[in-house]
């Protein structure tokens, strides 16, 4: 019998206290949130959130929410649009396999921004809202048995939408019939095409659906209603979006608030800020680069072996600009090796065009492993790179299981100190600043009010 799913989610969200949250989650919450807000710094400069900005700012509307990377204040729409695109740009922000996507990016801006007009709101809060919305996310990605991937559907924004939506429910207080409609609302709001990554439109997925969903939650708190089972009906979302129309709707949804899945699952922080299905194959380059002292220059050819949907979603085999080598595993493996590295300063239009690059990434081979990892079926068991040299040796790498930074293998406090503070140079914030807003971040627990979250605009030398 099919059950009454979006109503069950709306009472799971008006049900679930900061006192029901394990307190092990709150460290997924807090890592998640400080990678965001740190990818968040050097993505404000990128051309896209100036188009947005230029677009849809508009001086009538309340100055209620911080765009937290700079001075200014404009409506919590358009903070969340601005800030999730921000931290989304670099495709440096973390991500949860199993959701298919990026939760942060999507969940930690929604949540911020109406937050921020809220001034009792507190770090507790901030944490239980994201909890659930981690929660819906993961219960909706669980009932699809196919990959939303290959169908052409980028999860971050078609689900995420869905997270934010029940993450700023929880946070306004919602009853389980304001929620069910919350949900209901941001349905209609889900889209996101795999077909745009690799452009400025990609990032734009992830901040729509964080503003899609706090406007979801506002306009149900305002009274809009909407159909109580837009997620399981034969016509639904999940029907809709599905590969192969199989959907789970029949298990019950007592797993939610018992079967946690964010800690089962977590956040995987990214070392290299390009798509994490190249993760596997840049850290088998590099430790292959590293142990053997092999020059770009000795590589007569590279082959890559990847997952078949990692390589679909690998979309661009010759690309020329830094958004198009974001996903490229042939851009990935060139850039290893000219490199040595894969960092923000290799993700520039002049450096994908450098002729050392393009020669390697014409003579990058990708072959596809057909086989599925037991920990996510968008991933191959392995990931393995081998190298021609021009006097015909070859080398070959380790097989590599998991990224370094997965959630399996995550970063120390301190790497993530490390990224964090990277980041926010890159964007002109430094030193005691950049470690006092980490700080905060860290010790969200205990934040009495969001408002007193620090905004960091630019260094000016005063």
């Amino acid at each position: 019998m099919t059950i009454a799913l979006t109503r069950e989610i709306g009472s799971f969200i008006a049900r679930t206290s900061f006192e029901d949250i394990p307190a092990d989650a709150h460290e997924v919450v807090k890592t998640g949130t400080i990678d965001a807000i740190g990818t968040m710094m050097p993505g404000r400069t990128e051309p896209v959130v100036d188009i947005l900005d230029r677009c849809f700012h508009n001086d009538s509307e309340p100055a209620e929410a911080r765009l937290f990377m700079s001075e200014k204040r404009v409506s919590a729409p358009l903070a969340a649009l601005l800030n999730g695109t921000a931290m989304h740009v670099l495709d440096y922000d973390d991500v949860a396999l199993p959701l298919g996507g990026h939760p942060s990016t999507v969940l930690a801006p929604a949540i911020l921004a109406q937050a921020d007009t809220m001034p009792s709101a507190t770090g507790q809060d901030v944490l239980r809202a994201y909890v659930i919305g981690y929660e819906v996310w993961a219960e909706l990605a669980l009932r699809e048995s196919g990959a939303h991937h290959l169908k052409g559907w980028h999860p971050t924004s078609v689900l995420g939408v869905i997270g934010a939506a029940a993450a700023c429910a929880a946070l306004l207080g919602l009853n389980a019939e304001a929620s069910a409609s919350a949900i209901g609302i941001a349905a209609s709001e889900s889209c996101g095409l795999t077909a745009n990554f690799g452009s400025m439109t990609k990032s734009f997925h992830a901040g729509r659906a964080a503003q899609s969903g706090l406007i979801a939650a506002r306009l149900a708190a305002a009274g809009m209603t909407a159909s109580s089972d837009v997620l399981e009906h034969p016509r639904g979302l999940l029907f809709a979006l599905s590969p192969e129309g199989k959907i789970d709707t029949t298990t019950p949804t007592d797993r939610l608030g018992r079967d946690w899945q964010i800690m089962k699952h977590r956040v995987g922080i990214k070392k290299y800020p390009m798509c994490y299905a190249v993760h596997r194959a840049v850290d088998a380059l590099l430790d292959l680069r590293n142990d053997t002292g092999v020059k770009a220059t000795d590589v007569a050819k590279i082959n890559v072996e990847i997952g078949a949907t990692q390589a679909a979603i690998l979309r661009n085999a010759n690309p020329q600009t830094g958004l198009e080598a974001k996903f490229s595993i042939e851009f990935a493996m060139a850039c290893g090796l000219v490199a040595g590295r894969s960092g923000l300063a290799e993700l520039t239009d002049n450096f994908v065009q450098g002729a050392e690059v393009q020669r390697l990434i014409a003579c990058t081979e990708v072959t596809t492993n057909q086989n599925k990892s037991d920990l996510n079926d968008v991933f191959s068991p392995y990931d393995q790179v081998t190298l021609t040299l021009k006097n015909g040796d070859e080398l070959q790498s380790a097989q590599v299981e998991m990224a370094r930074g997965d959630a399996g293998l995550p970063l120390s406090r301190e790497e993530l100190w490390t990224k964090f503070e990277d980041c926010l140079t890159q964007g002109g914030i430094g030193g005691n600043r950049a470690r006092a807003l980490f700080d905060t971040l860290d010790d969200l627990a205990n934040l009495p009010s969001v408002s007193d979250l620090p905004s960091l605009g630019p260094d000016t030398g005063a």
